[in-house]
């Protein structure tokens, strides 16, 4: 019944239109093609994502002329908050997201899903090793700041004043559960 839509017909148009092959399958294999999760009768398979190098996220600034602006995700483990992450994200200008290749959540069907969109338009890139990645940045004039519930706000050695989004920034976000890792945090220039 997917056809009576309004939407599923523009869908078959656009996949006619663009050369896009389809397979009509019943509820029950979609279900299982999809592995439960809610399709609303309509799936595409896509090739795995690819993800950018995060040095790739500071030439893209550089091209739009722009002081880069760069998250990072220290342990985010659910895939629906690494989608969230990139759709917020993608609204703040960010020019990438960077997630550690172990022990954190991965752009899955259901990162792309939360990401509303934004997954297409905002990279997201892999480090190796996450804190080697925050010195990099540093090391390319990046202000580095994490955020932390025990984190000061006051920032007195730069006269309590310091204007964030100015100047090159990464942003690093912390896991769901326990924040960011005491390493992670010790590298960044502030805590707030």
């Amino acid at each position: 019944g997917i056809d009576r839509d309004d939407r599923g017909r523009e869908i078959f148009q656009l996949a006619a239109e663009l050369h896009v092959p389809l397979l009509e399958v019943g509820r029950g294999e979609l279900d299982r093609i999809t592995s439960g999760a809610v399709h609303q009768g309509i799936a595409a398979k896509l090739q795995a994502y690819d993800y950018a190098d995060p040095a790739e996220l500071l030439d893209r600034a550089a091209e739009r002329g722009e002081p880069p602006l760069i998250v990072i995700l220290d342990g985010i483990t659910d895939p629906r908050n690494l989608g969230a992450i990139v759709r917020s994200a993608s609204g703040f200008g960010v020019h990438g997201v960077v997630i550690p290749e172990r022990r954190a959540a991965h752009m899955t069907a259901a990162a792309w899903k939360t990401s509303a969109g934004a997954a297409a338009r905002v990279p997201v890139a892999r480090a190796t090793n996450l804190t080697r990645q925050i010195k990099a940045y540093q090391d390319a004039g990046l202000m580095v700041v994490g955020l932390a519930a025990d984190g000061g706000v006051d920032l007195p050695d730069l006269g309590g004043d310091l204007d964030l989004a100015a100047g090159p920034l990464a942003v690093v976000v912390g896991s769901e559960g326990k924040g960011l890792s005491r390493l992670v945090g010790e590298t960044c220039d502030h805590l707030v």
